[in-house]
């Protein structure tokens, strides 16, 4: 059974994703309102390995939510993948009177934290913090619904030239393994096709809808395309394909990469954060661990650690066919 929580550690793990420091405001200031202590661990595990902490209290995190990426930084930690690198994690979180901790991130951070949990039998609570919204057990991860804004507002500009010119424009988005983002983003901004891994298209149906949408009248065109896509090997040699089979047309690739993490979180993600980080602190002075706080229908829940980890999430099938009519 686990005994009663007093010192929470809060960090943040893998890559940022905007939102984040609204979860770790949300956690501090819980933690004040229970009037229990926390301790900030920087650069992730890495930074939990070294005994690299600092005390946090609610005036610590003032003017924190607005920002993207995250005050403690976050790192990836290859000494943490081994016994010898977690048993020193464990000891200074010992030492410095932690009995707990909160990790912000992905699906490899909550690996570590449920190795670490398991190992030790060290209270631990998961927070979703990753824009490809790729995480079992929650409709939404912080830092997606930014995610879409800025890839939505870079195609709105991006559109504007590719009208002016008549150029056909590939814009890469973030998704290695899920095309949440691109779906989304697809259908918000008007893409004439949207690549995702989730549905192959093919390059000769690929070729035929834009020699279809050319015909129709359309002098400029873009495609949205998930970083995962199987359709090329490539972006670049899928705008280099089109550009050989359709002479006519400029074929022109944007990607959009790590700017789709920064900036501020839109009022969704910020909002979420909140109710995340509170929720994190409950279930730790519930004396529940390895679990996953997520979302579903807009109530608050825990999903265990393993099932997040393991589950897969599912790509809208009513999207996709929303997708196949708006580029009719």
């Amino acid at each position: 059974m686990i005994s009663k929580v007093k010192k929470i550690g809060v960090l943040t793990s893998g890559g940022d994703s905007p939102g984040m420091n609204a979860a770790i405001r949300s956690v501090v200031r819980a933690c004040a309102y229970y009037k229990i202590e926390c301790v900030g661990v920087y650069r992730g595990y890495e930074g939990m390995i070294e005994g690299d902490f600092k005390e946090l209290n609610a005036r610590s995190v003032n003017n924190i939510i607005n920002k993207g990426g995250t005050i403690l930084k976050a790192a990836r930690s290859e000494e943490f993948r081994t016994k010898r690198g977690r048993q020193e994690a464990y000891e200074n979180l010992k030492n410095k009177g932690i009995d707990a901790f909160v990790v912000i991130g992905g699906d490899g951070s909550f690996t570590g934290a449920e190795i670490f949990n398991k190992e030790f039998d060290f209270p631990v609570i998961g927070i979703p913090g990753t824009i490809d919204n790729d995480i079992f057990g929650t409709n939404f991860t912080l830092g997606y619904d930014t995610a879409l804004n800025t890839a939505v507002e870079a195609i709105d500009k991006i559109r504007d030239t590719a009208s002016s010119h008549n150029r056909l424009f590939f814009v890469e988005v973030m998704g290695r393994d899920v095309g949440h983002i691109a779906l989304n983003v697809g259908v918000g901004a008007g893409a004439e096709e949207i690549l995702i891994p989730e549905e192959n298209l093919g390059l000769d149906r690929l070729l035929e809808s834009l020699k279809k949408s050319r015909k129709s009248g359309k002098t400029s065109s873009i495609v949205v395309v998930a970083e995962g896509d199987k359709t090329g090997d490539n972006v670049f040699e899928l705008a280099k394909y089109i550009e050989e089979n359709m002479p006519k047309y400029e074929v022109r690739v944007s990607v959009l990469g790590h700017m789709q993490r920064g900036g501020a979180p839109s009022c969704f993600d910020r909002v979420l954060a909140s109710r995340m980080g509170v929720k994190a602190v409950e279930a730790l002075l519930d004396r529940k661990s390895n679990f996953m706080v997520g979302i579903h229908d807009n109530k608050i829940t825990l999903t265990s650690l393993d099932l997040a980890i393991k589950g897969k999430s599912k790509i809208n099938a009513e999207l996709i066919k929303v997708s196949d009519i708006m580029t009719t």
